[in-house]
């Protein structure tokens, strides 16, 4: 509602103002430019969000390897296919085209640099993976690589379960655990703290772009919505209750009559964990078994996020394509990962689409004027997009869940 309010008075200042002095010799530039000190500040806190998280994740997680490999198995064939459906409607559609000339005015970039490939795209696989595997371990940090980041977050993960099999270095495992639990929290409370001040950024920025470019910046939006909502309703209600129906022996009866109540909480809550309690329920009213729904629900969790993941990488390709970028398939198939990447790291967490949506830009090669300027305006329909994504993110859990139990029986 806050950031609803933000919009629209920012669109009022943007109207009533225009590029003139608002008050104390303060334009609509200078709001603009304090709006996206706010998203550069999100931007700071995902990394070692990502970082902890995946740590976190990996440290206190107990699972059989059986049991896990499975579990990985499902996921990847689920993103995969949500990946295939938002892959194939940006490039069938191409969406992002109907915003080519607004954003050369919003981000004040030059016709020239518009058609410039994004730096760092390459068509070899070498290239690519070299670029995930950084030459200092400080460097993915410094340039926001959220692949190299959550590669890194695994190997030192693996590494620390491991040795806390050594009893000669439990002690000191139990002291590296503790530091990752804390650094995980405090974190997390600063980016609650960040968060908080989205609101005010929307306002800022919106009375920047209106009153620089007026209320056309806006028209385009909608496109971007609808397709994003496509995608999701295609993936869920589609793959996902065929999946159920055809290799998990749950008809859509079954399986959306009964976790009805599961997908109605988490768009009400808005968040995939709070509805985990429900989830359980309703996957034992399916009869499946505890084994396999706390393993999908509550383990799994980390990696049941097709809804962040579909989101970022239509949100990157509709944006390259609003810049005029022809990116190969390499290039977006880098887009793709990226947006994995970040599903896995910051499952759980509000607003997560939100947060990790920078990284997944500057994984795509945008300009950071562009980013910067865009995402305050993407952020006036994120309440939408975010219990969609919920949505998605909880029918997987069921799903995943469904497939274990299956899988499990035979």
């Amino acid at each position: 509602m806050r950031v609803v309010i933000g919009v629209v008075l920012g669109a009022a200042v943007g109207i009533a103002f225009g590029t003139g002095e608002i008050v104390a010799g303060i334009s609509a530039a200078d709001l603009g430019k304090l709006g996206l000190l706010v998203i550069r500040l999100l931007k700071m806190l995902a990394v070692p969000l990502v970082l902890f998280a995946v740590l976190d994740a990996i440290a206190r997680t107990n699972v059989s390897g059986r049991s896990g490999l499975r579990l990985i198995v499902i996921c990847l064939v689920n993103v995969s296919v949500a990946m295939t459906i938002g892959l194939t409607l940006m490039n069938v559609l191409a969406p992002g085209e109907a915003w080519q000339g607004h954003l050369d005015e919003i981000a004040g970039l030059s016709h020239e640099s518009l058609r410039q490939a994004p730096p760092g795209t390459s068509l070899s696989p070498i290239d690519n993976l070299a670029r995930w595997i950084p030459e200092a371990i400080g460097q993915p940090f410094s340039e926001n690589n959220v692949i190299a980041v959550v590669l890194l977050a695994i190997l030192a993960g693996a590494a620390i379960r491991r040795l806390r099999r050594d009893p000669e270095a439990a002690e000191s495992i139990g002291a590296v655990v503790q530091f990752i639990e804390g650094g995980y929290r405090v974190v997390m409370l600063m980016l609650t703290w960040a968060i908080e001040l989205v609101p005010f950024a929307v306002f800022a920025v919106v009375a920047h772009v209106v009153g620089k470019t007026g209320l056309d910046a806006f028209a385009a939006l909608w496109s971007f919505l609808a397709l994003i909502l496509l995608g999701m309703s295609i993936h869920a209600f589609g793959y996902y209750t065929l999946m159920a129906w055809l290799v998990g022996g749950k008809s859509p009866r079954v399986y959306l009559g009964r976790g009805a109540n599961a997908i109605l909480t988490g768009l009400s809550t808005n968040s995939s964990l709070a509805t985990v309690p429900v989830t359980l329920r309703t996957l034992e009213s399916m009869e499946v078994s505890p084994e396999s729904a706390r393993l999908s629900a509550c383990i799994g969790t980390n990696l049941n996020n097709d809804g962040i993941t579909l989101f970022e990488a239509i949100a990157a390709l509709f944006l390259a394509q609003a810049l005029g970028y022809d990116l190969s398939f390499s290039a977006q198939i880098t887009i793709v990962l990226a947006s994995v990447m970040a599903g896995i790291g910051v499952a759980g967490v509000p607003e997560a689409g939100l947060i990790v949506l920078p990284l997944v830009l500057s994984a795509a090669g945008l300009p950071e004027p562009v980013v910067a300027a865009l995402l305050p305006i993407v952020f006036t329909v994120d309440w939408i997009l975010a219990r969609a994504r919920t949505v998605v993110n909880v029918m997987a859990d069921m799903l995943v869940a469904i497939l274990l139990d299956r899988w499990a029986r035979r």
